[in-house]
């Protein structure tokens, strides 16, 4: 087995203990990641804690370079990175090495942002001046279904408002962070980035700790809440992506034929297992047979096989935690409404589940109540735009959401009243760097990604000065 290495303060280093790395489509081990107890994890703390002063002192130009640097470097890497996101992730490789290439597109983003002092006021003698400065160390903490773009998301906007980060990756995905950073080791100064890693066991420690100025979180919505609790001792700042229940509205001038198959690939992508994949569609009667008729002949025809093999369109769940938990809403969907298509694991190893369609389903069941992440999408029947809009916003989720119409103006406006952070209109994931993305109600606090996403990193340091009067 491959041996794999922390990195703290410029060096790799060993855990304290070991723990397997499975591959999803098989579930063997085939890679061993060290283990941090409390004292590498203070260590790590310390670190970054040492690194900041200088980090933060450094031009925005010469970290800016940096990230331009590591940004190249990754993407020289990039087949070596895509072949090990699939091989501890489980997605196709197509779709490693849109993660990967992504990642370098997030870098090369926010390398190409500043934060320049604005002035608010200059007349009458006074001068108010907003300056950005960095906060400290941030916890950069990471969930299993994108494992590397997550965390450079979260690295990327750190390190250029001058922060220095204690990383965590998921313990199921550790693989491809652990490289990323052992690479970026090369480009910065000791300290200002490293990894430690856990067995969700150390997180607490992490988001309570008093030498931690932020936590920067994507993962579920009860973990994000107790990551809330953790940070709220020392009031410390925190970004959290969390989970999303998205709903596809469908409109009644569309071909439902077409809009089915952009609907399946924003529903079935990573098997589901995306915060802002499509996860109920609502569609109007009129539409709703040759809706439901074209979204069963895709998931049925849909290859689910190991990512690592060439043409392959669905692979594994990543875990077996998650594995066992799709299976509930399968039992679910089977119980109140009526599948379609899929429906079942599939008999072989590895965590495999054929895409699922499920139809005449109502509100209230589990199955669209609740976040299933994995491939699984409930189709349900609407005849009022007016309802459809109550029962899409009737959730304590508010990730995202799509609207689907051949009248964009009036697709535009439905998607107005979507209680959600982010609408799309005839597109799904339609993810921008430069621009913010944030979630409503349960789905998240804060923002990521644009300039917005940018200031998550920094205080806002007001400076107000007038002349000095001789009276």
């Amino acid at each position: 087995m491959t041996a794999y290495a922390m990195v703290i303060n410029g060096e790799r280093v060993a855990g304290a203990s070991s723990f397997p790395v499975l591959n999803p489509a098989d579930e063997t081990a085939f890679a061993q990641c060290p283990k941090a107890d409390k004292a590498q994890l203070e260590q790590a703390i310390a670190a970054a804690k040492a690194a900041f002063p200088g980090w933060a002192a450094t031009p925005i130009e010469e970290r800016a370079q940096a990230l331009v640097a590591i940004g190249k470097a990754l993407e020289s890497r990039a087949q070596e990175f895509a072949g090990l996101i699939t091989r501890e992730q489980g997605k196709p490789i197509d779709q490693a090495m849109f993660e990967v290439m992504g990642s370098v597109a997030v870098l090369m983003t926010f390398a190409g942002m500043r934060l320049d002092p604005q002035v608010i006021s200059d007349a009458n003698g006074r001068k108010v001046i907003e300056h950005r400065t960095p906060l400290g160390v941030v916890a950069a903490i990471t969930p299993w279904n994108y494992p590397l773009i997550l965390h450079c998301a979260k690295v990327a906007p750190a390190l250029m408002a001058g922060n220095s980060i204690v990383a965590k990756p998921a313990p199921t995905t550790p693989l491809a962070t652990l490289k990323f950073v052992e690479l970026c080791a090369d480009h910065l100064p000791a300290g200002v980035l490293n990894v430690i890693c856990d067995e969700n066991d150390l997180g607490a420690e992490l988001t309570s700790h008093p030498d931690v100025a932020k936590v920067s979180f994507t993962g579920s919505t009860p973990t994000g809440k107790k990551v809330v609790q953790a940070a709220a001792g020392t009031l410390k700042r925190t970004t959290l992506e969390l989970g999303g229940n998205d709903a596809a509205i469908v409109l009644d001038d569309v071909d439902p034929v077409a809009v089915a198959r952009h609907v399946f690939q924003g529903a079935m992508g990573n098997a589901g297992q995306i915060c802002f994949a499509i996860k109920r569609a609502y569609v109007p009667s009129s539409l709703y047979e040759d809706f439901c008729a074209e979204l069963a002949r895709l998931a049925s025809e849909a290859i689910v096989d190991d990512g690592a093999k060439q043409g392959t369109q669905v692979g594994p769940l990543q875990n077996a935690m998650q594995f066992e938990k799709v299976k509930g809403y399968l039992a679910d969907a089977k119980q109140n409404g009526k599948v379609i298509a899929g429906g079942a694991p599939l008999d072989r190893p590895g965590y495999f589940i054929a895409p699922t369609i499920v139809r005449d389903i109502a509100d209230d069941a589990k199955v669209v109540r609740e976040e299933q992440f994995g491939p699984i999408l409930p189709v349900l029947k609407y005849d009022d735009i007016d309802d459809v809009i109550a029962r899409a916003n009737d959730s304590e989720f508010g990730l995202s959401g799509t609207v689907w119409g051949k009248d964009v103006e009036a697709a535009t406006a439905i998607a107005m009243r979507v209680d959600a952070g982010t609408v799309w209109v005839n597109q799904h994931m339609a993810i921008d760097f430069a621009i913010p993305f944030r979630g409503a109600k349960q789905s998240g606090i804060g923002g990521e990604y644009g300039q917005e996403g940018l200031h998550e990193y920094t205080q806002a340091h007001i400076v107000n000065a007038v002349e000095l009067s001789d009276a």
